[in-house]
């Protein structure tokens, strides 16, 4: 077994580069979600909640009176293909990328908690295995999980072999560390290719692609992010909303965008993974050809 040191100096490593695999050229302005190393209590191996021992946001979720909120949960969608997603006017999916990191996660639990929802975190494998306790946290709590490769690899920049590889490792891990069946994957950047998705539909999985990106990869404040997700929540009127659980304003604009989504009417579907006994293949329309966003 790989001991803590080691994990730590690979962590390490990945904080100095940025990302695990740096994005094409042309998004070299841009910067990448995904931070292994968010913090010292990360950086420890800490797996546990804040400093103070206090749950986060503890009060979020409660009315005057102390009725708790229950409306914005919506129904329970099992698919077993991405064909089988098709949301209602007014429902959208919570999905959180790249972790998870127990000082950050930790806090996004609580606010789902609070407010009542389901979500999916799409977990970096190898950020799973450093934080076991805190991936099988998640699944306890009720949310479904997916692969997002062993260390975020630009699959874009890999051979075939390699990247079905990489994902492959990444989906084992975190099915190590959550106990649970790994039935969700999305492609980090979202770089794919007809080939890889049919390669990745052929494992059985569904593919999340993205409708609304909250871009909170960006430096920005959690109202903003709040209200950056919400105009595109209203123009659109449904879908599948990205979201990270490795930063902190995340976790802090994660109420406002609860809040809001409640007060205007909608509901949050909970995303379950149903295994299908003849896995569809996804195909890119048109040609093979990779498509690359920053994710």
């Amino acid at each position: 077994m790989v001991s803590r040191l080691a994990v730590i100096c690979i962590l390490s490593c990945l904080a100095a580069a940025g990302c695990a695999s740096k994005p094409p050229s042309s998004l070299e302005a841009t910067k990448t979600a995904y931070v292994p190393v968010a913090d010292k209590q990360s950086l420890l191996g800490r797996d546990r909640s804040d400093e103070d021992g206090k749950q986060p946001f503890s009060g979020f979720g409660t009315a005057p009176g102390g009725k708790r909120f229950g409306a914005l949960a919506g129904r329970t969608l099992k698919v077993a293909s991405v064909s089988e997603i098709r949301l209602r006017d007014k429902e959208v999916i919570l999905t959180f990328d790249d972790g998870p990191i127990p000082a950050k996660t930790n806090r996004i639990l609580a606010v789902l908690g609070q407010y009542g929802v389901k979500a999916t975190f799409l977990m970096v494998g190898q950020m799973a295995g450093s934080y076991p306790a805190m991936a099988a946290r998640v699944v306890n709590e009720g949310h479904s999980v997916g692969g997002h490769t062993y260390n975020h690899a630009n699959l874009a920049g890999l051979s075939h072999s390699r990247a079905l590889g990489d994902i492959d490792t990444g989906n084992a891990a975190v099915a190590r560390a959550t106990g649970s069946r790994v039935g969700f994957f999305r492609f980090p950047y979202l770089a794919d290719s007809g080939a890889l998705r049919r390669a990745v539909a052929d494992r059985g999985l569904v593919i999340l692609d993205v409708d609304i990106d909250s871009k909170d990869y960006f430096t920005s404040s959690p109202a903003t992010i709040a209200e950056r997700t919400m105009a595109q929540v209203r123009a659109r009127r449904k879908g599948i909303i990205l979201m990270h659980d490795i930063h902190g304003r995340t976790a802090a604009m994660l109420p406002m965008l609860l809040s809001q989504l409640k007060s205007g009417g909608y509901k949050v579907v909970a995303l379950q993974y149903r295994r299908s006994r003849m896995p569809e293949a996804l195909v890119s329309a048109g040609t093979g050809k990779i498509n690359v966003r920053q994710m």
